[in-house]
């Protein structure tokens, strides 16, 4: 994980403030993916 966050946070390349916004949510996104591979899947059993 370490590495991802290297790779993926290192720095804002763009240097527009909104674009910067966009280049986070693009990260977030990115990082909620990984995340979600680990998690294992579940059912409700009622």
């Amino acid at each position: 994980m370490l590495r991802v966050k290297k790779l993926l946070v290192g720095k804002l390349s763009l240097m527009n403030h909104t674009n910067q916004i966009s280049e986070t949510y693009a990260i977030i996104k990115a990082f909620n993916k990984l995340i979600g591979l680990g998690m294992p899947k579940t059912k409700a059993i009622a």
